[in-house]
């Protein structure tokens, strides 16, 4: 049965189907307009992840039904631009959760002379197929005890003051509710979230990550929105991103800075991060010094076939720097000792797990000289059908390692990240482009 009222924290992730029972995407957000008259918020549509990851913006009036598992569209032709915030909108999730706003419901006196924290949006269908905010599940700010959060009561909208535009660009708000709709999602996609977010809330949410967590995620952000974010967290946090960032990312951010600023930063890394990440400066960005990683499997010749299968089962790895291991005298820290030689993943597997690497390493594979221009690298890799490869110096040590994801970085438009995708997903469905449908 469909419903005519239901919490918006419910409807996140719903697949959002087409009238003849298609999925179109998921919804991740609601937008809403919040009136200074007093009367109550109205939804004005739901926002809609695309398999292509695009985010679009659906009218209210276009969901016919909303079930547990799902929510139904009346049509399936939709606008297919991307979704910009306007004046005036919020986003129930991303903004007004974990908000705060004061009650003043005589049944709840207790809350009376303080500020909670929003929890929830209840809405509900209207006589005239509006949906407006009914309903506010809030949570008293103070904790009971170690550990324990305040309750949680549901009060009318009638009640609530200070939900505005103003109240939510104040600094300090909470961001719980959106960091729990990331767990479990690649970092690809929360970047992708990110830049969809308005700035207040991205530097909160980015903030509250941990600095491996984020330094996945801003990997994924364009170079500007990489810069943006790093000037807005400050030095301190900014350095410890840095080195939780693999060297070759953060060579190419630290290059997007002005000298003094990229030098101020190295200064604050720990030595043992920002060394690598100075030799990687060096190189010119469009060659294989500037585009390789530091960091790639880098092995003894004594090692045996299981320990090196072991190192590139290691979940930290892409898939591109787990498909090759390198051989080298020690040290194995790049620039290491004398480079021997290469094994491909494959041929690890085809070998008894008792042998040593040093005895079915490929020498003959030709090296990628730091100095090797962007169109070299890609002849490279296109003639040899590789997803890595070894850069090497003229005294035969390793410096390091290109894998094709950096190199499609290279090859790609600089704004590749920010462009639309087509206008048709993977499934052809009768999407068009046409307006926001806001009105």
């Amino acid at each position: 049965m469909a419903a005519t009222k239901v919490f918006a924290a419910r409807l996140a992730g719903l697949v959002v189907l087409g009238p003849d029972g298609e999925s179109i995407g998921r919804i991740r957000d609601l937008v809403i307009s919040v009136r200074y008259d007093r009367q109550q918020p109205r939804v004005l549509g739901i926002l809609v992840e695309l398999p292509t990851r695009k985010r679009i913006f659906v009218p209210m009036l276009r969901v016919t039904s909303v079930e547990p598992g799902s929510v139904t569209l009346t049509t399936g032709t939709i606008s297919v631009r991307r979704f910009e915030q306007r004046p005036g909108e919020m986003l129930a999730i991303a903004q007004v959760l974990d908000s705060t706003v004061r009650v003043d419901d005589p049944a709840l006196p207790k809350l009376a002379h303080g500020e909670v924290v929003v929890v929830d949006l209840g809405i509900e269908q209207s006589r005239t197929r509006d949906w407006v905010i009914s309903r506010m599940a809030v949570r008293e700010r103070r904790r009971l005890g170690f550990g324990r959060r305040g309750a949680v009561h549901v009060v009318d909208w009638s009640f609530v003051r200070g939900l505005t535009q103003t109240e939510l660009n104040m600094p300090g708000q909470d961001v719980t509710q959106l960091l729990a709709q990331f767990e479990g999602m690649r970092a690809a996609d929360v970047a992708h979230i990110l830049r969809d977010l308005p700035n207040k809330r991205r530097v909160e949410v980015s903030g509250a990550m941990d600095d491996e967590r984020l330094a996945d995620v801003v990997q994924e952000l364009p170079e500007s929105d990489q810069v943006e974010l790093l000037e807005a967290l400050g030095t301190e946090r900014a350095a410890d991103l840095l080195e939780a960032m693999d060297p070759d990312d953060a060579a190419d951010l630290l290059g997007e800075l002005p000298e003094g600023e990229a030098e101020s930063l190295l200064a604050l890394m720990d030595p043992e991060d920002s060394e690598p990440v100075r030799r990687l400066l060096e190189h010119a960005p469009y060659t294989a010094g500037g585009l390789m990683t530091s960091k790639p499997v880098v092995l003894t010749p004594a090692t045996t076939v299981a320990e090196a299968l072991a190192r590139v089962r290691d979940p930290e790895l892409t898939p591109a720097l787990a498909s090759m291991v390198f051989v080298a005298r020690p040290p194995t820290a790049t620039p290491t000792g004398r480079y021997l030689g290469c094994v491909h993943f494959q041929q690890l597997l085809r070998e008894p797990p008792a042998n040593l690497v040093g005895g079915i390493v490929d020498a003959d594979l030709v090296r990628l000289r730091p100095e090797a221009p962007l169109s070299a690298v890609t002849r490279y890799f296109a003639t040899y059908n590789l997803v890595c490869g070894p850069v090497v110096d003229d005294e035969n040590h390793l410096l390091g390692a290109v894998t094709v994801d950096d190199l499609l970085d290279h090859l790609l438009p600089e704004d590749w990240r920010e462009q639309d995708e087509d206008n048709h997903d993977a499934q052809g469905l009768p999407l068009i482009e046409g307006t926001g449908g806001r009105g």
